[in-house]
C-alpha cells in the first residue's frame, strides 16, 4: 500500500489550533507571542460583552417581575371591587328586594360573571336584573319538575 503525498487530508484530521493560517501566531523578533496578546485583549473584550450581557439579563428580568407584581395588584383590586362582600353591601343597601330575591341573589354572587354584571349596573336597574334571574331560575325549576 503506497501513500499518495499529493492526497487531500480531510478537514476533520486538522488541527485548528496549532495552526490559524493567519500569519500572526508567533513574532519571534521581540521574543513574545502577538497572538497570545490578541487573545488576551480579545477575552477581555468578551468578558465585557457578558457583563453587559448579564446587566441587560437582570434588567429584563427585574422589568418582567414589576410587570408581574402590577398586574397582580390590579387582579387583587378587580377582585375586590367585585368580591361577594361587595355584592351583599350593596344587596343590603337596596331598598324593595324581598327575601326570594335576596336569597337568589346570594347564590348569584356565586359566579364572578354575575357579580361583575351586578356591581356594573347602575343602582336603579341591579333590582329589575334580580327580579328578572329570579323569574328565569324559577321558570327552569318548575319545567324541570
Amino acid at each position: 500500500m503506497s501513500i499518495d503525498p499529493n492526497a487531500q487530508i480531510p478537514l476533520a484530521f486538522i488541527d485548528e489550533d496549532a495552526y490559524s493560517g493567519s500569519g500572526d501566531d508567533v513574532n519571534m523578533l521581540d521574543g513574545h507571542n502577538k497572538r497570545q496578546s490578541a487573545t488576551q485583549s480579545s477575552a477581555g473584550r468578551r468578558k465585557r460583552s457578558r457583563k453587559a450581557t448579564g446587566d441587560a439579563i437582570v434588567d429584563a428580568m427585574l422589568e418582567i417581575a414589576a410587570a408581574s407584581k402590577m398586574r397582580a395588584t390590579a387582579i387583587m383590586k378587580s377582585e375586590d371591587r367585585f368580591s361577594i362582600s361587595k355584592c351583599i353591601k350593596v344587596l343590603d343597601e337596596m331598598q324593595g328586594v324581598d327575601q326570594r330575591v335576596y336569597f337568589l341573589a346570594l347564590d348569584l354572587f356565586e359566579n364572578p360573571n354575575a357579580r361583575e354584571t351586578f356591581i356594573s349596573l347602575k343602582s336603579e336597574r341591579r333590582l329589575a336584573w334580580l327580579q328578572g334571574k329570579c323569574s328565569a331560575s324559577s321558570g327552569s325549576t318548575v319545567e324541570g319538575a
